[in-house]
């Protein structure tokens, strides 16, 4: 069977493709922009890659169309599709009825961590020898490629709430036959698409009447906008995790950075079960909370605490979440993929916990799509208090004055407009015990390797 996939390139269609590659179908694909690495990635594994969206790609028709989200109408692909009547769906729905319906499959949704938790989770299951299949929207270090097939019954995946295809608004989660899930967190983001946070909401909870009476579904007990959704009904087995005194899983700081800690599961009557202890090379509080989940989701498939903090001791992690991409003589850069306030708040907060008093530069470019629309100015303001001078990038399609943040922060900081100022603002800085986080869910217009090409050369 031949699939042809519009907007291949993407992180999800693009691991999408290479599970229906290893499954044994024909792909072939197109995109607008079809650059390295993952068009080195896909061409490796045998398919066909083409640049545009010309219609003539479609003849002769492939079997199926498989339609990534960044398609809309007028796209001349999309518009010969529907007028010559080609069977088409969406990549979510493809994955959930060709790959996950005869799996066991622990999703990961929220709005923040799921990328890590998903990554943490695969490589739990995978040293405990239950070789799980996993699409994880990163790359996973652990892993070192973001999709694989498996040789279990075991799935994890990356359960996103953004919509599945310009013909059907449902969030991508809806698709994906969740057995064991977890969310994590639930905030107000996706402000293209979603109106309010109850319109969120709203999917969260179709997401949760999909998973089966004999499932699991894990969360934070303090999470008062998720205490919402469940207050909506839930017919699936509940598991809460946080520090009150009736939550089964708990977690115990033993470093304050959160570089080592304790989990502990214990009964209704408070007795320790289970615990065990991680100690390893990552910082912040959310990561901590992030492994209590991948641990709880891992029991319920029969890995006991022990073995999920061993396995945790070790992770890696994953390209873009706080990754060392540059360090030498006590300059330190971290490329971080930050997309939301709260996202950028517990970052830097971790960082200052594991590296004192050091100075801590954040450079920012507010690029996901509700930050750019202005949505969440104030908070943007209060989320790098933990850092000593922020550096704001206001590219072009940033569509409110971000000179108003001067206005309300707290620290030293800069708006810049242009890429060369802000390279030169950021190597001024770049002094002996300095961390710079660059936080950013884009390309920031190669600006990582161009300010560790002029750090370099100093």
């Amino acid at each position: 069977m031949h699939i042809h996939i519009l907007g291949i390139c993407g992180t999800f269609m693009g691991s999408l493709a290479l599970l229906a590659k290893h499954a044994g179908y024909q792909v072939s694909g197109s995109d607008a922009n079809v650059y390295p690495p993952m068009s080195t990635q896909l061409e490796e594994n045998g398919i066909q890659l083409i640049e545009g969206f010309d219609p003539e790609q479609l003849k002769p028709a492939p079997d199926l169309v498989v339609v990534g989200n960044a398609m809309s109408r007028g796209n001349p692909c999309v518009e010969y599709m529907l007028d010559n009547s080609l069977p088409y769906t969406s990549g979510p729905q493809w994955l959930g009825e060709n790959i996950l319906r005869d799996k066991h499959v622990l999703a990961v949704a929220g709005t923040h961590g799921k990328t890590t938790t998903s990554s943490m989770l695969a490589k739990i299951l995978e040293n405990s020898g239950l070789s799980p299949g996993f699409l994880i929207g990163g790359i996973p270090q652990d892993m070192g490629v973001s999709a694989r097939l498996g040789d279990s019954k075991y799935f994890v995946v990356e359960a996103d709430e953004y919509d599945s295809a310009f013909f059907d608004k449902r969030s991508k989660f809806i698709h994906y036959f969740s057995n064991t899930l977890i969310i994590n967190n639930l905030e107000f983001d996706h402000a293209d698409i979603f109106e309010d946070l109850a319109a969120i909401q709203k999917q969260f909870h179709h997401l949760v009447r999909t998973v089966p009476g004999a499932g699991n579904v894990i969360m934070p007990s303090s999470d008062e906008n998720i205490n919402q959704v469940m207050a909506q009904g839930c017919w699936s087995c509940q598991h809460h995790f946080g520090i009150k005194p009736d939550d089964n899983w708990q977690y115990r700081l033993i470093e304050e950075d959160g570089s080592r800690f304790e989990i502990i599961f214990s009964d209704d009557q408070g007795v320790t079960k289970e615990s065990g202890q991680v100690g390893w090379s990552h910082s912040g509080l959310h990561n901590v909370k992030n492994a209590l989940a991948a641990v709880i989701a891992a029991y319920q498939v029969g890995v006991n605490v022990s073995q999920s903090c061993e396995a945790l001791s070790d992770f890696i992690g994953v390209k873009r979440r706080m990754e060392v991409i540059y360090e030498s003589q006590g300059v330190t850069i971290y490329d971080d993929f930050a997309h939301h306030p709260t996202a950028i708040k517990s970052t830097l907060e971790g960082l200052r916990a594991k590296v004192g008093d050091d100075f801590i530069l954040a450079i920012i470019e507010p690029r996901s799509a509700t930050m750019k629309m202005g949505v969440h100015q104030q908070t943007l303001a209060s989320s790098v208090k933990s850092a000593d001078k922020v550096l704001w990038y206001q590219n072009a399609a940033i569509d409110w004055d971000m000179a108003s943040l001067s206005d309300v922060i707290e620290i030293p900081s800069m708006i810049i407009n242009k890429l060369d100022d802000l390279i030169e603002a950021a190597v001024n800085l770049a002094h002996s015990n300095v961390h710079i986080v660059i936080m950013s869910n884009g390309g920031f217009e190669g600006f990582h390797n161009k300010l560790s090409d002029a750090i370099k050369s100093l």
